[in-house]
């Protein structure tokens, strides 16, 4: 599938922009429309190796997926790479890039994409017409972080971690 995109343009610094998309603990306070069950693989929510697994909850299918940040390239671009499906057998890429615009104005776009070698689940995807899908809840997903992070409260709506120190992750 894919890849679907979307892209907003945010009031807020590019390097606020970028510390709240590449922290994954921040991730459910925007795209909880159509993630859910998430929760972290690794006590640090930030930085290359920080992962996550959820249900992408997308029209009639709800598919468990894994990601983990592979690539950051401060402040402008974002890489993550998952996995997907029955068995996790799908991979999934998920590109986040980010450019200045005049004064503190952000463009923030969002690309998603899958590469089913399996004929099913290539069928399965074109059946449920899921880029369709995908690309519509993404867009409901930036139009979430740009009114989340312009008004403050983004940060607030961090998902808490079970086990570890919670004093060495500054969650209260």
């Amino acid at each position: 599938m894919g890849p679907v995109s979307a892209e907003i343009e945010i009031d807020v610094p590019r390097r606020r922009a970028f510390e709240a998309i590449a922290d994954l603990a921040l991730r459910p306070a925007f795209t909880d429309r159509f993630v859910a069950d998430f929760h972290l693989t690794r006590i640090e929510s930030k930085g290359v190796g920080a992962g996550a697994r959820f249900r992408f909850a997308v029209g009639p299918r709800s598919v468990w997926t894994d990601t983990v940040i592979a690539e950051l390239d401060e402040p402008h671009r974002i890489v993550e790479h998952g996995r997907c499906g029955r068995g996790n057998r799908i991979p999934t890429t998920t590109l986040w890039e980010l450019t200045e615009g005049p004064g503190s104005l952000t463009r923030v776009r969002v690309s998603y994409w899958t590469e089913p070698s399996n004929p099913v689940d290539r069928g399965l995807e074109l059946l449920t017409a899921a880029s369709i899908l995908y690309e519509r809840r993404w867009r409901e997903a930036m139009r979430r972080l740009r009114d989340q992070l312009e008004s403050g409260e983004l940060g607030s709506r961090r998902v808490a971690l079970a086990g570890g120190n919670a004093q060495a992750t500054g969650i209260p």
